[in-house]
């Protein structure tokens, strides 16, 4: 699996000084890489260059430099990159609304197991979710979720041979579906696989 090595990220001090140019390309870079379902679900797929971000982003936030914090946040981080065999991605729930929010939250328990890629001609790919720790209470699901992807070798191949890639949602109280994705967004994710 790719892995960042602690040698790889910068220095405090030299991630302050590069960090604008490093955000604006970063927030370029997802882009590519994020997925609106309905108007109120966003998944950003991860890669190296926005987990390493987010690294480099939480040791500035927490002003992590000894070499036991940093590799706590990599220990936390790494298992987020995409292996090549996977999608993974970040799922955002998002209501502006508070209380609608609280209401939703509690409707849409379990939505992190219904969200699905699929490729043209192949079975539908159903995330496995929160492997890191339960996002999920008696009351409510949580308002953000990792998913991972897992896609057979037939998805794979269909994928690289230029199959449309599709993705959706499909729980008692959000359905959404997109029949293929944006052609630079679809080519960005298969540019992940192996």
């Amino acid at each position: 699996m790719p892995q960042i090595a602690p040698h790889s990220l910068l220095s405090l001090e030299a991630y302050a000084r590069q960090r604008r140019d490093i955000r604006a390309r970063v927030i370029e870079h997802k882009k590519r890489r994020t997925v609106r379902l309905g108007g109120h679900l966003t998944l950003i797929f991860e890669d190296e260059l926005t987990i390493r971000y987010q690294v480099q982003e939480m040791l500035r936030i927490e002003r992590i430099f000894e070499e036991d914090g940093i590799r706590g946040e990599l220990d936390a981080y790494n298992p987020l990159i995409p292996d090549g065999g996977n999608f993974k991605a970040t799922m955002m729930i998002e209501y502006p609304d508070a209380e609608e929010r609280r209401v939703m939250l509690g409707k849409l328990k379990g939505i992190e197991d219904r969200v699905w890629v699929k490729a043209a001609g192949c079975k539908p790919v159903y995330a496995i979710a929160d492997e890191d720790l339960e996002r999920e209470n008696d009351g409510k699901t949580s308002a953000v979720h990792f998913l991972r992807f897992e896609l057979d070798a037939e998805t794979r191949a269909s994928l690289k041979h230029g199959a449309n890639l599709a993705i959706g949602v499909d729980h008692a109280f959000f359905t959404h579906e997109i029949h293929a994705l944006d052609a630079a967004v679809r080519d960005t994710l298969v540019a992940d696989l192996a």
